[in-house]
């Protein structure tokens, strides 16, 4: 069954090894921040060093692995209709809203979002790492090394699929950035289909 995250909000659930994740952007444009945590030691948590040090790349589609912190693949990406996502940059927060966009009261953002989600798991707020943003478009310039938001590449029912390797905890958000989304807020959707 397909469940909604509205948006500029954020949920957390888990998954089982085996399990698969369908990531859906309903609309077009809209980022989904991810983040996973071993289940059962959730101090093992995804990293992007670990990923792009193993597969020497930060572009990351379908048949690439995600490393963890301890150099274990905690899922893989099998589907994949879009082909860009970032794995550089961390959740936006209260702080991206006051220092980029110059907000007086900003919204808490994808990172207070997981943060509040995460939490009836021990999860702390400390512990969340660099996001796997879901359909973010961050070229680079190869000379400066410079790094742009531009719009998503996604459009209307694209998706990413991806299936555990070990017992995970997922958060997710529908990102709250303007940037990031090309000005504009929409949902994410998401389905979870058991391995069993």
């Amino acid at each position: 069954m397909v469940q909604v995250i509205p948006p500029r909000s954020g949920v957390a659930f888990t998954l089982a090894a085996g399990d698969r994740l369908k990531i859906i952007d309903p609309q077009g444009e809209q980022v989904a921040d991810l983040v996973a945590f071993n289940r059962h030691d959730t101090a093992e948590v995804l990293s992007n060093g670990r990923t792009f040090d193993y597969l020497n790349k930060i572009y990351l589609g379908a048949g690439d692995p995600i490393y963890s912190n301890r150099s274990r693949i905690l899922f893989d990406i099998v589907e994949d209709t879009v082909g860009r996502h970032d794995f550089l940059l961390t959740p936006c927060s209260a702080d991206t809203f006051r220092i980029i966009y110059g907000h007086e009261h900003p919204h808490q953002g994808c990172f207070g979002n997981l943060a509040e989600a995460l939490a009836p798991f021990g999860i702390a707020p400390d512990a969340i790492p660099t996001a796997f943003n879901v359909f973010m478009n961050v070229p680079i310039d190869g000379r400066t090394g410079e790094l742009r938001v531009d719009p998503p590449l996604s459009r209307a029912g694209d998706h990413i699929l991806i299936k555990a390797r070990v017992d995970l905890v997922i958060g997710l958000t529908a990102c709250s950035a303007e940037q990031s989304n090309n000005y504009a807020f929409k949902p994410i959707h998401y389905e979870i289909r058991s391995g069993r």
